[in-house]
């Protein structure tokens, strides 16, 4: 006997799931459309690609579902690593890219450069909070905006809670950058390039194999991509679902398409602080950016009096949004769906706000730090992993507080 069941009381819901029409598609693609001519029109040409390589970006991660969060509790609760073995691939491909280019000095006539940072408690102590609030919040940097894009409004409070904690994170970062730290460490410059791919390359097989180790000793067996199935099928491109190696591909090469546009690889986390910043700004609180050494760096004053249709993060950020919507209105899988238990919205926030203040004082999130610092040939991107991973594991333990289901399907989706 079928039977309905009611949400609890103390669950809010706004849930609308509906047949999409033809009508859902024209307005994502005419809404993307709109926003590239804006940009071409009253910013520049730049902004407007880099738009279309983030619309890109989030019509991938959706169609692959691929992401961080749950890749890592997946491996973490059910020791299945198929997400974690298609980021190996990413990083894979996305080095022998970068490490040429990056050795170069120049990409396409324009000049490059990576991400190399310090290494020290910051990156340390904000990757573990960042693991842990990724877990708590659902979602890391890049999976709550294309969850959001894609109509699951539930990725809003992580997100508010990320602007709020990048805020914050800025008020303390001169107290963070003076603790003991090591001076940054380039493996491209110390290996030399074809050194530093070979290096790399032996790392990540290594982590692979040993997710294919542990998976075959809890399961007997290993789960694999159908990475050539329909692959003449149009439809499935444009309409989903992808292999999660498709989504790897998908990053890695438009990542490689952001180091020649601007010169250094894809960053999501360093948008959240400005957006809090323009938001405090807009409700008048009285905070002296003017003497925060965050935002005394070189750039980031500038986008404080600038409009955030000329900041280059914001910009992809949000094409990562409009690229989300658009997948997700092709797959007929868009609807709104917000539909949190008051705890979830109590993990939501505080992840957020882990996610926010952890990945400003480590010099970037899963994108900017682990992917981004790897991809630069930075050691601090290897420490950032390190740390994110165990706090990852720590937040995975600690979601049942918050009614949180700690098991997860063997499909990432964040």
């Amino acid at each position: 006997m079928n039977s309905v069941k009611t949400p609890p009381a103390n669950m809010l819901s706004l849930s609308s799931k509906r047949p999409q029409t033809t009508a859902t598609v024209i307005l994502a693609a005419g809404l993307f459309a709109y926003s590239l001519y804006w940009l071409n029109s009253n910013e520049s040409s730049q902004l407007m690609w880099l738009m279309l390589i983030g619309g890109l970006l989030g019509l991938a991660l959706f169609h692959a579902s691929f992401g961080f969060t749950t890749a890592w509790r997946n491996f973490i609760i059910n020791r299945r690593g198929r997400g974690l073995r298609a980021q190996m691939i990413m990083l894979s491909v996305t080095v022998c890219l970068f490490f040429p280019a990056l050795s170069a000095g120049e990409l396409f006539g324009t000049e490059v450069g990576g991400y190399i940072r310090p290494l020290g408690y910051s990156v340390l102590i904000g990757a573990f909070m960042f693991g842990v609030g990724m877990q708590l919040g659902n979602g890391c940097a890049s999976g709550n905006l294309y969850h959001a894009g894609g109509g699951q409004l539930r990725a809003i409070p992580s997100m508010i809670g990320f602007m709020i904690g990048g805020l914050w994170a800025t008020a303390d970062y001169e107290w963070w950058m003076e603790l003991p730290q090591l001076a940054p460490v380039s493996v491209i410059e110390q290996a030399g390039v074809v050194g530093a791919i070979l290096l790399n390359l032996a790392v990540f097989a290594a982590i692979a194999g040993i997710t294919i180790w542990l998976e075959k000793r809890s399961h007997g067996e290993v789960e694999t991509d159908k990475v050539f199935a329909d692959i003449t099928n149009w439809r499935r491109y444009l309409q989903g679902p992808w292999p999660f190696i498709w989504g790897a591909l998908a990053l890695a090469l438009l990542n490689f398409a952001t180091l020649a546009l601007t010169g250094r690889p894809w960053a999501v986390a360093v948008a959240y602080p400005l957006w809090g910043a323009k938001l405090a700004m807009l409700l008048e609180l009285e905070l002296d950016f003017d003497f925060w050494t965050y935002w005394l760096q070189p750039g980031r004053e500038s986008a404080l009096s600038e409009s955030l249709t000329s900041d280059i993060n914001s910009v992809m950020n949000a094409g990562v949004l409009l690229g989300a919507f658009l997948a997700a209105a092709m797959a007929g899988k868009f609807s709104f769906e917000w539909r949190l238990p008051l705890l979830h919205w109590i993990a939501a926030i505080l992840g957020g706000l882990m996610l926010g203040y952890g990945a400003t004082i480590a010099f970037g999130c899963n994108i900017g730090a682990y992917f981004g610092g790897i991809a630069s040939g930075s050691l601090h991107g290897w420490l950032w992993l390190v740390a994110a991973f165990a706090g990852s594991y720590l937040g995975t333990y600690l979601r049942p507080l918050f009614k949180l289901d700690a098991q997860t399907s063997t499909a990432s989706t964040c």
